[in-house]
C-alpha cells in the first residue's frame, strides 16, 4: 500500500525474503522459446511474414508508394543535381587515395548509390567515395602492387594500373562479401564495438594520412607508398628529402585553391542559415582550374601532372582475383567494418532527425551489394561522406531519389563531358580532397572535452589516434579496438565496490562517503558490488569485501580452530581451569609450541568450529586466557547488494561459494540483496545452495535485509532509531517516515512495515 502525503509517501509492506515474496506473489510462467522453436519460426512461411520479408529487402516498397510528388520530387532533383557535382570532384580526387586512375572514382560515385536506392533503410544517405576508406584501399594496392622504381606518375595503360585497378576492385568486392555475410547473419549489432571515441581518434589520425599522402601530387614529387607500421613518417622523410625538385606550379595552384575552399567553405558553414542552397565551391573552382590549365598549356608550359585521358562509357563487369581475397582479407574486414561504422553513425544522426527508423542489419546488405556490383565494374569501396550527406540534406532532399538523380549526374560525366576534366591537375583534385578534411581534423577538440566528461574515453581516443599514425590504418584499428576492449575488461575487472549506509533514516542506501547525515546498524556492513562477478575479477571482489569488513574470515577461522585445538590440550593437562567468569590459565606457558599446533592437523582449520565438548560456550570477543590470542570480529552481518550483477559465471560462483562459508564459519551471517530474476534458478542448478549456504539469505531490497537482522539480532529495541511495536505477534514490522522520523505503530494493526 502507498500513501502520499504532500511530497512524502508511505508504503506499507512485510519484510520480503525472496522466498517469503514467492509465496506471496505468484509468479506467471512464461515459456522460453527453444533453439528449435527459433529455427520453426525462422522456417515458417505465411503471406504476413513473406510481405514483411519483402518490405524489410527492399526498404524502397514502404516509402516510394507514398512519395509525394508535388512536394518533394523538386527538392530531391535540386538536392541530387548539387550532391552529384561533388560526388564526382570527390570521386576523381579520392581515386588517387586508393592509387588508381581518377575516372575509376566515378564508378564507386554511381553503382553502389543505385544498389543503395533498393536496398538502403536512410533515405538521406549520399553513398559514394569516402578518403579514410580510399586510403585503406590504396595501402593494400600499394602492399601487392608497390611502385616501379624510378615511374613518379599512374597511367591507364601501364600493366601496374591495371593491375592495380584489379586489386582495388578484389579488395572492394570482398569487403561487400563480409558485409553482405554480416546483414545476411543479422550480426548488425557489431559495430556496437566501435565506440564514438574510437571512430573519432581513428578518422582522425587517417585524415592525417590523407593529408600526408597528398603531398606528392601537391608538389608532384616521386614519392614510393609506404604500407607499413611508421610508414606515415617514411613519406615525410621522403617529401622532404626531394622538397627541391619541387614543382612550384602545382605547389601554388594547390595553395590558391585550398584557400578558396576552405574560405567559401567557411562561408557556408557560417551563414548556412541564410544561403538558399551552400555555394558549389568544388565545382566552381573545378571548372575554372580546367579552363586555365587547358587555355595556358599547363602541362606543356609547368609539366605539370593532369588527370589525362578519361575514357567514355563504363568498364566491362570482370571476376575478382582470387589470389588478392587471400591476401587481403584482413584489409577487407577492416574496410567493411569501419565503411559500416561510419554510415551508421551517420544515418543513425539523420533518421533521429526526421523521424524514421534504420535497420542496421540491412544496412550492411545495401552496402555490401553497392560494394560487389561496384567492385565487379571497377570500382572501389565505398560508404559516405559527412559533406556530401550534408549537401544533399541541406539542399533540400527528402528520399534516395535525390540518390538517383546525383547517379545519373556522375552518369552523363562519365559518358558525355568526362574529356572537359582531362586538363585538370591532380594537385587541384589533391587540394579538393584536403579541403574536405576539415571536419574530421577539428576533431581535435574533442580531447578536451572527452577528458572533462569521462578520461577512458579520451584514453580511447587518444590510443586510437597514436596507434593509426605509427600503426598504419589496418593494424591501428586492430589496436584500438584491443585498447577499447581492455578499458571494458579493466572496468569489469576493477570494479569500484562501495560500502552503503543508510541516508536520511528512510529506506535510501548511498555511499557511506558522500553524506554526513548516515545510520549505520550496530555490527552490520552493506557491501554494495556494481558489475557483474565472474572468473576474472571475483578475486578483486574477494579482496574489497576483506577490506570492508576489516578482517579475512579464513584467518579468524583458523585462529579459533588453533585456538580451540590449545584450549583442548590446556584443558585436558589442567593448564587451564573454568570459571563462571571464563578461563583462568594455571600456568605461565603453554607447553605446546605455535609450531606444533600450526603443523598438527593442518587441514582441520578450515572446518566450521565445534564447541559442543567444551564445558563453556565460549565468547570470542570477549578476554581470553593470555596466552591465547584470536582476532577481533565486531561485525556480527554483512549485506550484499547484487542489483548491479548482471551475471555470475561458474568460477566466480564456486568462489563465492567458499567465501560466504568463511563468514558463515565465524558466525557472519551474510544477505545477498537485489539479485535479478533468474539468479536464484541458476544458483539452484548449480548446486550453490546446501547445509550452510542456503536460499533464506536472499532478500528483496537492502533495506528489507537491515529490517530483518534488526530484529533477528535484537538491535532494535536497543537502538534510538528503530522502535518495535508493541504487538507480540507482529514484533518485526515498523513504521519509517520517508522524512526521518521513526514512530510506534501502536495503533496500526496490520502485520506492514512502512518506510
Amino acid at each position: 500500500m502507498v500513501e502520499p502525503v504532500g511530497d512524502q509517501y508511505i508504503v506499507a509492506r512485510p519484510v520480503y525474503s525472496e522466498a517469503l515474496f514467492d509465496e506471496e506473489h505468484e509468479k506467471v510462467h512464461r515459456y522460453h522459446k527453444t533453439f528449435a522453436d527459433h529455427l520453426r519460426v525462422f522456417f515458417s512461411c505465411s503471406p504476413q511474414k513473406a510481405k514483411k520479408i519483402t518490405l524489410d529487402v527492399f526498404p524502397l516498397l514502404s516509402w516510394l508508394p507514398a512519395y509525394h510528388f508535388k512536394s518533394w520530387l523538386l527538392s530531391d532533383i535540386v538536392s541530387g543535381i548539387s550532391t552529384g557535382v561533388v560526388a564526382v570532384l570527390q570521386g576523381l580526387a579520392f581515386a588517387l587515395l586508393a592509387n588508381v586512375p581518377p575516372a575509376y572514382g566515378l564508378y564507386a560515385a554511381f553503382f553502389p548509390v543505385i544498389m543503395y536506392f533498393f536496398f538502403g533503410t536512410s533515405r538521406h544517405l549520399s553513398i559514394g567515395p569516402f578518403p579514410v576508406l580510399s586510403l585503406m584501399v590504396g595501402g593494400a594496392v600499394l602492399r601487392m602492387v608497390p611502385d616501379d622504381t624510378g615511374n613518379s606518375t599512374l597511367t591507364n595503360n601501364s600493366s601496374t594500373t591495371q593491375q592495380r585497378i584489379v586489386v582495388a576492385a578484389s579488395v572492394t568486392m570482398l569487403a561487400g562479401i563480409f558485409q553482405l555475410l554480416l546483414g545476411v547473419l543479422r550480426i548488425g549489432f557489431i559495430v556496437i564495438y566501435l565506440s564514438q571515441s574510437l571512430i573519432s581518434g581513428y578518422t582522425t589520425a587517417a585524415a592525417i594520412h590523407v593529408v600526408v599522402s597528398q603531398l606528392k601530387f601537391i608538389f608532384q614529387l616521386p614519392v614510393p607508398g609506404y604500407n607499413k607500421p611508421l610508414g606515415l613518417f617514411l613519406t615525410l622523410k621522403s617529401v622532404f628529402e626531394q622538397i627541391t625538385d619541387t614543382n612550384i606550379a602545382d605547389l601554388v595552384t594547390a595553395l590558391i585553391v585550398l584557400v578558396i575552399v576552405f574560405v567559401v567553405k567557411e562561408v557556408n558553414e557560417r551563414y548556412k542559415a541564410k544561403l538558399p542552397a551552400p555555394i558549389p565551391i568544388e565545382l566552381i573552382v573545378t571548372v575554372i582550374a580546367s579552363g586555365i590549365s587547358y587555355a595556358c598549356k599547363f602541362k606543356d608550359k609547368y609539366q605539370v601532372d593532369v588527370i589525362g585521358k578519361l575514357d567514355k562509357g563504363f568498364q566491362a563487369p570482370g571476376a575478382p582475383d582470387i589470389s588478392v581475397f587471400q591476401t587481403c582479407a584482413g584489409d577487407s574486414f577492416s574496410i567493411a567494418v569501419v565503411a559500416f561504422a561510419v554510415a551508421f553513425s551517420v544515418a543513425k544522426v539523420y533518421s533521429i532527425k526526421h523521424d524514421y527508423p534504420i535497420d542496421a542489419s540491412q544496412e550492411l546488405i545495401a552496402f555490401g551489394i553497392g560494394n560487389i556490383v561496384g567492385g565487379a565494374f571497377k570500382g572501389f569501396a565505398t560508404s559516405t561522406s559527412l559533406s556530401r550527406t550534408g549537401v544533399q540534406e541541406s539542399a533540400g532532399g527528402k528520399t534516395q531519389v535525390a540518390g538517383v538523380i546525383s547517379a545519373v549526374v556522375v552518369m552523363i560525366v562519365i559518358l558525355a563531358i568526362g574529356q572537359l576534366l582531362e586538363p585538370l591537375q591532380k594537385s587541384v583534385l589533391a587540394a579538393l580532397a584536403l579541403g574536405n578534411l576539415k571536419g574530421m581534423l577539428m576533431q581535435f577538440k574533442e580531447i578536451g572535452i572527452l577528458w572533462k566528461k569521462d578520461r577512458y574515453d579520451c584514453l580511447i581516443w587518444v590510443v586510437s589516434f597514436l596507434s593509426v599514425i605509427l600503426l598504419g590504418l589496418d593494424l591501428g584499428l586492430a589496436a584500438g579496438v584491443g585498447f577499447q576492449l581492455l578499458t571494458v575488461i579493466f572496468r569489469t575487472q576493477f570494479p569500484k565496490f562501495t560500502v552503503l549506509a543508510n541516508i536520511g533514516r528512510s529506506d535510501i542506501y548511498r555511499n557511506r562517503k558522500d553524506y554526513r547525515d548516515i545510520y549505520e546498524p550496530e555490527g552490520v556492513r552493506i557491501f554494495r558490488c556494481p558489475s557483474p562477478i565472474f572468473f576474472a575479477n571475483i578475486g578483486f571482489f574477494k579482496d574489497k569485501l576483506t577490506a570492508a569488513v576489516g578482517f579475512s574470515p579464513l584467518r579468524v577461522l583458523r585462529k579459533r580452530n588453533k585456538a580451540l585445538r590449545k584450549i583442548r590440550r590446556m584443558l585436558k593437562k589442567g593448564e587451564l581451569q573454568v570459571t563462571p567468569k571464563g578461563f583462568i590459565c594455571t600456568v605461565s606457558s603453554p607447553t605446546d609450541s605455535e609450531d606444533e599446533l600450526d603443523n598438527n592437523r593442518i587441514e582441520e582449520l578450515d572446518r566450521p568450529t565445534d564447541t559442543k565438548d567444551l564445558p563453556i560456550q565460549i565468547d570470542w570477543n570477549s578476554d581470553l586466557p593470555s596466552n591465547i590470542t584470536v582476532p577481533r570480529v565486531d561485525i556480527h552481518s554483512i549485506i550484499l547488494d547484487f542489483s548491479a550483477v548482471s551475471f555470475l559465471d561458474v568460477s566466480a560462483m564456486r568462489v563465492l561459494r567458499e567465501t560466504l562459508k568463511e563468514f558463515i564459519r565465524i558466525n557472519v551471517d551474510v544477505y545477498i540483496v537485489g539479485a535479478h530474476d533468474g539468479l536464484l534458478d541458476k544458483l539452484e542448478i548449480c548446486g550453490f545452495f546446501d547445509d550452510e549456504v542456503k536460499p533464506s539469505m536472499f532478500f528483496l531490497t537492502v533495506h528489507d535485509a537491515v529490517l530483518f537482522i534488526l530484529v533477528q539480532k535484537d538491535i532494535a529495541a536497543s537502538s534510538p532509531k528503530f522502535k518495535p511495536i508493541t504487538e507480540k505477534e507482529n514484533k518485526d514490522h515498523y513504521i519509517i517516515n520517508t522524512n526521518g522520523g521513526l514512530r510506534n505503530r501502536d495503533v496500526m494493526a496490520p502485520p506492514e512495515t512502512k518506510f
